[in-house]
């Protein structure tokens, strides 16, 4: 797959890198912040996100081998735009909504075991909206390849992603509240554009 970068996007990335100098960062962790940033158009992620070279690495070299992707919502799924493969994304399966029923999971939580018996071990999780998924895959023995942790809200977002961080999981994150789907989806597909070259 052979991505076409529209003159927009071009404009939107000279903008932001008159404005801050990313240039000291790692490769995979730039591109990640770059990506992120342009998507949001806001600058604190440049502080803000939580990256590590070797996780971010380990998870294109997933990508690159083929790993699932599994997203908490189709919001996230839809912003994925890089994939060129299926995304797993169970939560409005009538499944999912049974399971949560029937243990008090969210939907979201209990879509992340239904995903995890489909994709197994060194699946890509991208988590931009629910921070009771995040909370659920660190919970789990999924054996991730890389979680995205992005979840937005005043309620366990900040929250599921210290625990993130704590968990030891390869993962990116960042610190607060704010996050969501568009910001989740665009620090995967800068992985996936990195994938194609």
């Amino acid at each position: 797959m052979s991505r076409v970068v529209h003159p927009i996007e071009r404009e939107s990335y000279r903008i932001l890198r008159e404005r801050v100098d990313l240039g000291g960062l790692p490769p995979l962790t730039r591109a990640v912040v770059e990506r992120v940033v342009h998507a949001s158009a806001d600058l604190d992620y440049v502080t803000d996100l939580v990256c590590g070279e070797a996780a971010l690495a380990g998870g294109l070299a997933a990508l690159r081998a083929g790993a699932p992707i599994v997203t908490d919502v189709a919001m996230v799924a839809a912003g994925i735009t890089g994939a060129g493969r299926e995304i797993v994304c169970p939560v409005a399966e009538p499944a999912a909504a049974a399971l949560a029923r029937q243990t008090g999971l969210t939907r979201s939580a209990a879509a992340v075991r239904i995903a995890l018996d489909r994709v197994g071990p060194g699946a890509v999780w991208v988590v931009g909206c629910a921070p009771t998924a995040l909370v659920e895959l660190i919970g789990v023995a999924a054996d991730p390849a890389l979680v995205v942790g992005l979840p937005v809200g005043f309620v366990g977002a900040a929250e599921s992603k210290a625990a993130l961080r704590a968990s030891g999981l390869p993962a990116v994150s960042n610190i607060g509240e704010k996050g969501g789907s568009a910001v989740a989806a665009a620090a995967l597909n800068a992985l996936l554009y990195l994938e194609e070259t």
